[in-house]
């Protein structure tokens, strides 16, 4: 499936186009994957595992109030990178989920969570732990990662340049990178404004 999902011209991914490129049948595939929600959730298990995910370690350390800004553009790279690397399973994941897949669902909810407490951990002065009952600050964190994959959902998109009517690969470059900064920038200014 990995071969499948890196080629943006392949195959419609079914799992009798995954059974063929495995060179398994069909019934050796449905003891492992009883269908392709399964065989997907296990596929961005390993994605996440294997490649780690250098915007959560983007988040780990607490950012000092005079690099924000760097710090931020750091992370909305990262963020924007790993899933260009992994365009066609963000897609995918994303469909399933908004298809109703309770799998799918709970797995972009579940590996949200994390990243969400880290932001809203990023939010508070330093002299002063983060607050489970500050709902301003969660609220704020839950908004700027939904932006975030929302962002990176639309410029993974392959018809994302036609639909934006940006003429060739550098207005497409140009365009990506000036709306990764206006997310950075929103990503600095909510925890400076969150740091008080």
């Amino acid at each position: 499936m990995e071969k499948l999902l890196d080629d943006p011209d392949a195959v419609p991914i079914t799992l009798s186009a995954i059974a063929r490129e495995a060179g398994m049948g069909m019934s050796a595939l449905y003891l492992y994957f009883p269908d392709i929600g399964d065989l997907l959730l296990a596929v961005l298990r390993r994605s996440a595992d294997q490649q780690g995910d250098a915007f959560v370690d983007c988040l780990q350390v607490r950012w000092p109030d005079d690099q924000l800004r760097e710090r931020s553009v750091a992370f909305v790279r990262a963020h924007f990178d790993f899933w260009q690397r992994h365009a066609r399973l963000m897609q995918m994941r994303n469909n399933f989920a908004d298809a109703g897949d309770e799998r799918l669902t709970a797995y972009r909810q579940e590996t949200s969570a994390p990243l969400i407490a880290l932001l809203h951990q990023q939010m508070w002065p330093a002299a002063e732990p983060p607050g489970e009952g500050d709902t301003e600050s969660i609220d704020c964190a839950t908004v700027l990662f939904t932006g975030l994959e929302r962002v990176a959902t639309v410029l993974i998109n392959p018809n994302f340049a036609a639909n934006a009517r940006l003429e060739g690969e550098d207005a497409r470059l140009t365009y990506i990178v000036r709306l990764a900064r206006a997310e950075a920038r929103l990503v600095e200014i909510a925890i400076r404004e969150m740091r008080g």
